[in-house]
């Protein structure tokens, strides 16, 4: 761990501040990602509909997209909602799932990050790669294979929009135009088992940068804790369906000494 990514700090911040996270996210896991935020700290609210997402945000502390089911008004409601997150200056969350996989998620996604700030960039390999411009293709929302470097890439990527990138798999990958560039190596083989947990984790970082402005250290914290509690779930459970439970159950009794003790940040 370098440049002191405390996460057991962060998470006690996101406890003490209790962010109002608005979220207009993926119909599958929505239920899962409101949970999410509970359990780590914070709060989450839905406004999907364009007549008020906009002023949904004006009281939120960040903003979490997710193109997981798509809809052309969705995407309308969701730059919405990103512009005036951009005035109040709340970071902005974009989890680009599912690119790689169609052209309508390739070119929403690019638009979303053509018209509005992005302050974190998340996906698995593949999603991130597409963003990036490679040749790659991913299976509906699973990561498929990606050449070259992945950290290589995240980084280019950072640099073009001048944000964090988040990329998420066995090894955590987060790069940053302007802050910390990190390898998170916390989780467990469970957290792939299920669907959702991907989504889980954009929710995570939305908590954790509602209150750290290093958008990379937040994001290096937040998948930090996310997968402590994933290795602790493991303890307990080791099927998909009992470990679900005991994520969300670990995630909430996380506390800081444990996050120190287990955290598993890198600078690279």
């Amino acid at each position: 761990m370098k440049r002191g990514v405390d996460a057991g700090a962060l998470l006690e911040k996101v406890r003490a501040e209790k962010p109002l996270v608005h979220h207009i996210t993926n119909w599958v896991t929505i239920y899962d990602c409101a949970n999410v935020v509970r359990m780590v700290g914070g709060l989450p609210v839905m406004a999907h509909a364009i007549e008020e997402s906009a002023e949904m945000q004006g009281i939120s502390s960040a903003l979490v997209l997710n193109i997981g089911t798509l809809t052309l008004e969705l995407v309308d409601s969701m730059i919405a909602a990103a512009k005036e997150a951009n005035a109040k200056k709340h970071p902005v969350v974009l989890d680009v799932v599912g690119a790689g996989a169609t052209k309508l998620r390739n070119e929403k996604a690019l638009e979303i990050l053509g018209r509005v700030r992005v302050d974190i960039l998340k996906g698995n390999k593949s999603e991130i790669a597409k963003m990036a411009g490679e040749d790659v293709s991913t299976r509906g929302v699973e990561s498929g294979a990606v050449p070259g470097d992945i950290a290589a890439i995240a980084k280019a990527l950072a640099r073009k929009y001048s944000n964090t990138v988040a990329v998420t798999g066995k090894e955590d990958v987060v790069a940053s135009a302007a802050h910390g560039n990190y390898i998170v190596r916390n989780g467990h083989a469970l957290m792939g088992e299920f669907v959702g947990t991907g989504c889980m984790a954009a929710s995570v970082i939305g908590c954790f940068a509602a209150v750290e402005r290093d958008y990379a250290a937040a994001s290096a914290a937040a998948l930090s804790c996310y997968g402590i509690a994933g290795e602790l779930a493991a303890r307990k459970a080791d099927a998909p369906g009992a470990f679900k439970q005991h994520l969300l159950d670990a995630l909430y009794r996380l506390d800081s000494a444990t996050v120190r003790k287990m955290q598993k940040i890198e600078e690279f």
